[in-house]
């Protein structure tokens, strides 16, 4: 395409595949069957660029965004005209057969209606010849009443015409057969399409192709979408309540799709110990866990998992540990140097929270505070491997002034506070060194936020909240260059 930079305002729902949380996304994560894909609400106005099929009368249509009027958006699937549902493979067949009668549905009818035409016409025919032979008999009982020669003449018109008289019932005959088969044909049409209706119009395979093209469109949409500004939070959504009023609970954004273990830590100190659950279903509904004994006790809620490992602050130092799950031994520790810790630049909420570990699209994240920056933010960006600082910014923003922080596609988002009416507002866009203040509601339902961190495989933030654990969806603002797609 050579159209120019569109600006597009696209949001883009942030958990899992499926673009809207509430009635798609989140049943994926929290392990709940029946995920939809529906098209955009109604007063949507698509302003987007599509990745769209070839044929749109015959595929699946996927446009990569619209936004609605509460700024949500998405990627909006339209289906083709005829149902896209098998549950048997011969329904190919039934097809095939349901074809063919219907063109011999349509060669019936074009003979029944000649059939009519000639059989109206040899009727009368047939009423000709009885009134014919009648006179004929009444004309050979009386000779009198006519001429020799006038005889002659009805009798051999009589003569030519009486083979007909048979070939006339014979004909009745046949197009009376025409019209029970007519009717047999109509009943079962209607029988084949009631099967049809019910069974589907594709078999398996075609809709196995179809839906396969889907996602490869839904996938391509959604990796357009992977990075914006944030614009929105949506209302929380509680998965659990367990542990104490302090904790952190996190998946790994680096897990396969097939890994959707939950880990869960309590408290913010004098705790070594961090569950894992083998689902987010049994995170919900069961206490089945595997234990994992940290080789240190933990400061703060700010741990993270990320590509199987995860990395924590140390309890009272400035020392980050990189612990393997696999191996169950620390794989890698470094020091921050002039970072604060033992509760001295920490949140305004307490808690030991002087240094926050994070993830987003860019990687690793360490945001903390210094004396040389007067106690404001610092943000570094790490190396998940050697725990190397790759680069830092200072900002403006006192540590303790912040409720929480997490980060979104390189850009640190800081909340106003940890309890009652919280709103995200201010903003540090690492990729400018540049800062504004916003004003986003955070819905803080049960009062007092003790972790805030945004995942970016569900592009979503998990938060504990008073003892529960609960999920906000976010609305990104994207532009997409036309020759992205």
């Amino acid at each position: 395409m050579s159209v120019p930079l569109l600006k597009i305002g696209v949001v883009l729902s942030t958990m899992a595949m499926i673009t809207n949380w509430m009635s798609q996304t989140l049943p994926a994560i929290v392990g709940l069957n029946g995920t939809k894909l529906s098209a955009a609400p109604a007063g949507t106005t698509d302003r987007s660029t599509g990745v769209l099929p070839a044929s749109p009368e015959d595929s699946w249509q996927v446009y990569s965004s619209a936004q609605d009027s509460e700024g949500r958006c998405v990627c909006t699937v339209v289906a083709p005209q005829q149902a896209m549902c098998s549950r048997d493979a011969r329904t190919k067949q039934l097809r095939q057969l349901l074809e063919k009668v219907q063109n011999m549905t349509q060669s019936i009818q074009s003979l029944d209606q000649r059939t009519q035409k000639d059989l109206q016409y040899v009727q009368r025919m047939e009423v000709q010849l009885r009134g014919l032979e009648t006179k004929f008999k009444q004309v050979e009982e009386s000779h009198k009443q006519n001429i020799a020669k006038q005889y002659k003449a009805i009798k051999a018109k009589m003569e030519e015409l009486r083979p007909m008289i048979p070939v006339l019932e014979e004909y009745k005959a046949d197009a009376k057969l025409v019209l029970q088969f007519k009717e047999e044909v109509k009943n079962l049409s209607s029988v084949l399409s009631e099967l049809q209706e019910e069974m589907g119009a594709y078999d398996y395979e075609e809709l196995h192709s179809r839906v396969s093209n889907l996602e490869e469109r839904l996938r391509a949409c959604m990796q357009k979408l992977a990075c914006g500004k944030l614009t929105g939070i949506s209302e929380p959504v509680t998965i659990k309540t367990s542990g104490s009023r302090y904790g952190s609970w996190m998946t790994d954004p680096l897990a396969s799709d097939g890994d959707t273990r939950v880990w869960y830590m309590d408290g913010y100190h004098n705790n070594r110990f961090v569950r894992e659950y083998k689902s987010m279903e049994d995170f919900m509904n069961s206490d089945n866990f595997t234990s994992h004994r940290l080789p240190h006790p933990w400061s703060g809620t700010g741990q993270v998992v990320y590509n199987g490992s995860i990395y924590f602050n140390k309890f009272q130092s400035h020392t980050i540990i990189k612990f393997d799950f696999k191996t169950s031994s620390i794989s890698r520790s470094s020091q921050l140097d002039y970072a604060g810790f033992n509760n001295r630049y920490h949140y305004s909420w307490g808690g030991h929270s002087d240094i926050d570990l994070m993830v987003d699209e860019g990687g690793l994240w360490a945001v903390y505070a210094t004396n040389q920056n007067a106690g404001n933010i610092v943000i570094s960006k790490l190396n998940p491997a050697t725990l190397q600082i790759i680069k830092s910014w200072t900002t403006n923003h006192p540590k303790r002034s912040a409720g929480e922080a997490f980060m979104i596609c390189g850009t640190l988002y800081v909340t106003n506070g940890y309890s009652g009416g919280t709103k995200v507002y201010y903003a540090f866009h690492t990729n400018s060194s540049t800062y504004e203040y916003i004003d986003i509601p955070l819905q803080n339902k049960y009062s007092h936020i003790s972790m805030l961190d945004y995942n970016p495989k569900d592009r979503a933030l998990y938060a504990w909240n008073n003892g529960h654990q609960v999920l906000y969806n976010v609305t990104l603002f994207h532009v997409i260059r036309s020759e992205e797609l």
